[in-house]
């Protein structure tokens, strides 16, 4: 965390200076608004986070319900989430608070005695941290929005929620400065059923699975709920079942099956009951089935143990559905050209799915923050409104990537035990696709802001398209061993990470005629695009990696000056880009880099925008102008 660059803070640092909107903000909704978010659930509030560190838009988040979550039906949280929640500062804190996954238990009839369960198999969840070096978690969804809404609130624009506003509908207005217009209704207090309008320049509905958002833009569910159904509880209890606090996929001979998640605080877990197949004339009468009537299920698979309730904190019965909206904005299939957005749909608004493979929030926080920061660069000038047409189209392939993926594994976890060729199918799905419930599988393909492959095989551990993956790396200025990708904070901001030639510091190189071109060209995208006034590194936040141990880089006169820029109000430089080998880990051996050098481009949400030549600056330029609006210095 870097802060006192801005003068002396002896208060806690997370809370910045208000500035913008977040001066004076008004506790009533305004009439006008920049973005409207509806619904403040793990997409909404993530996007909420991400907006309020722009303070010069006006963003405001409209709620219901009369204040905070208080028990969320979601609550895994995968490896990839916990990386977003490192940008947002607050990875450590809520891992302490969480369940850690660290293995999963498969139990299936016994073989000896069919009507008895027994452990077949554990599988561990990422041996080695090979996928991610962040853990994958449970914890309550109210405290993932909690997070948040701190973010948020201590960010320069001060953003809370506008708690009891329901959405009621929406008109566009094209040609207006701010075109759509919102119908609110209060749904607490003094002016309860009173309706309200707001104007905005755009709307994101992250307003669920029944989104009256997603209905006034006439997009369509597209899917159908499937034949079987399943009984959700989170329970105290006691029990003679030895996994109780391990995550396990349970199959009976006869009862059906349980997915049995132990929840944070060492004492409450999660059941998924299976409660059978649904009869096509049932008309939604399962979800009528009682508590009392989904615990005894859970006896009869469990046998021979046994398992007494003694509190249920939540309990739902749901249809397994697969859905995907047709479209994730409101600009009509062809017109992409013709206009630009200004609603779109988020989470459950656009892909509803079964909740076993552990998918809704994670997926829905993605879809939050690709559109929010997006939003933050065309409303503040930096990039131009057609950026905003990239978020339907990489999310809804995203979208459907995982509809097809949850189909199979929640057909496998209703799959009868004995229709199993090898009782370890179950357990060999989930080891070999490990990597996508986890969040790493999404592959953005070539746009304005995702390059070509062509130069791939520089840098093969940075796969263009997909998730900056962190390595070990010491940063120089004081011998600190760090991950590189964990300085990539949720600030809006573009990464450059420029892999050095075998040259050091002061001697000629690439590298040094790279970092010249791009501190003082005009054809560089930090002189071309780095508003006037601004600090130099305040869109592009460009670090460099020698191929030395840290011993043999000295940080000093030598380091080229756009890797020690000067910021804040007092003109202090930012020792925290030049960084050396980790003792232990060569990153140009585990990520695949090119000795000759490489410059590896992240957008602000980590996914790698392109991989280049160090030497290719034109290259570089020509990217940048394809994604950002022209400010000059």
């Amino acid at each position: 965390m870097q802060f006192h660059h801005h003068g002396y803070v002896s208060t806690d640092p997370r809370v910045e200076e208000a500035s913008g909107t977040g001066i004076d903000r008004p506790e009533t909704l305004p009439d006008i608004v920049d973005v409207l978010i509806v619904g403040s659930g793990p997409a909404g509030m993530i996007a909420a986070a991400q907006l309020a560190k722009f303070p010069n838009i006006t963003t405001r988040i409209v709620e219901r319900r009369s204040g905070r979550l208080e028990i969320g039906q979601a609550d895994g949280i995968q490896a990839r989430s916990v990386e977003t929640f490192q940008a947002f500062g607050f990875a450590g804190r809520i891992t302490e608070e969480a369940y850690r996954i660290t293995e999963m238990a498969f139990w299936a009839p016994d073989a000896d005695n069919p009507s008895h369960i027994a452990r077949s198999s554990v599988a561990l969840d990422d041996p080695g941290g090979k996928i991610s070096e962040f853990p994958h978690l449970i914890v309550n969804q109210a405290r993932v929005l909690d997070y948040f809404a701190e973010f948020a609130k201590n960010a320069p624009a001060r953003l809370t929620p506008d708690y009891g506003l329901e959405f009621v509908g929406l008109k566009i207005h094209d040609g207006e400065d701010y075109p759509v217009e919102v119908t609110l209704r209060h749904t607490v207090g003094d002016k309860e059923g009173q309706e309200c309008t707001v104007k905005a320049k755009y709307v994101i509905g992250c307003d669920g699975a029944h989104s009256r958002v997603r209905e006034s833009i006439g997009r369509k569910h597209i899917g159908a709920v499937s034949n079987h159904a399943w009984g959700v509880m989170d329970v105290l209890a006691t029990t003679d079942f030895p996994d109780i606090r391990t995550k396990c996929a349970i199959q009976s001979s006869s009862g059906g099956s349980i997915l049995l998640i132990p929840r944070e605080g060492g004492h409450l877990f999660r059941m998924y009951v299976d409660l059978g197949d649904v009869p096509e004339d049932d008309n939604h009468q399962i979800r009528q089935t009682t508590l009392e009537t989904t615990i005894k299920k859970a006896n009869q698979i469990l046998h021979p143990y046994t398992l007494e309730v003694k509190n249920c904190a939540w309990y739902a019965v749901y249809e397994v559905g697969h859905r995907v909206t047709d479209k994730f904005d409101d600009v009509p299939p062809g017109e992409e050209d013709t206009r630009s957005p200004r609603v779109f749909i988020t989470g459950d608004a656009c892909h509803t799915h079964s909740a076993k493979a552990g998918q809704g929030m994670n997926v829905s926080m993605q879809d939050g923050w690709n559109i929010a920061w997006k939003l933050g660069h065309v409303l503040s000038g930096i990039a131009p409104e057609s950026l905003l047409s990239t978020y339907s189209s990489e999310r809804q392939v995203v979208a459907q990537n995982l509809i097809d993926f949850d189909r199979e594994w929640s057909t496998l976890m209703a799959k009868p035990a004995e229709e199993f060729e090898d009782p370890k199918e179950l357990a060999d799905f989930y080891v070999k696709t490990a990597e996508f419930p986890a969040g790493f599988m999404t592959e953005y393909t070539e746009s304005m802001i995702t390059g070509t492959t062509d130069h791939q095989n520089l840098a093969t551990g940075f796969p263009v398209g997909k998730r900056f993956k962190s390595e070990r790396v010491t940063r120089v200025c004081d011998g600190n061993g760090i991950h590189l990708g964990h300085h990539a904070t949720a600030d809006g901001r573009w990464r450059i990470y420029a892999f050095a030639d075998k040259a050091r510091p002061g001697e000629d190189s690439r590298l040094a005629a790279w970092a010249e071109w791009l501190f003082s060209s005009p054809d560089s995208p930090v002189v071309k695009y780095t508003p006037e006034g601004w600090d130099l590194d305040s869109i592009f936040d460009v670090k460099v990696i020698y191929q030395q141990p840290h011993g043999e880089i000295e940080f000093g006169p030598n380091i080229p000056a756009i890797f020690a820029p000067k910021v804040g109000p007092f003109q202090v430089t930012d020792y925290e880009k030049v960084y050396a080998l980790d003792p232990e880990i060569d990153i140009f051996e585990t990520r695949g880099i090119d000795r000759n050098g490489a410059v590896v481009v992240v957008r602000p949400d980590h996914y790698v925008s392109q991989v280049l030549p160090l030497g290719d600056v034109n290259e570089l330029a020509r990217f940048f102008d394809g994604t950002m609006r022209r400010n000059p210095r």
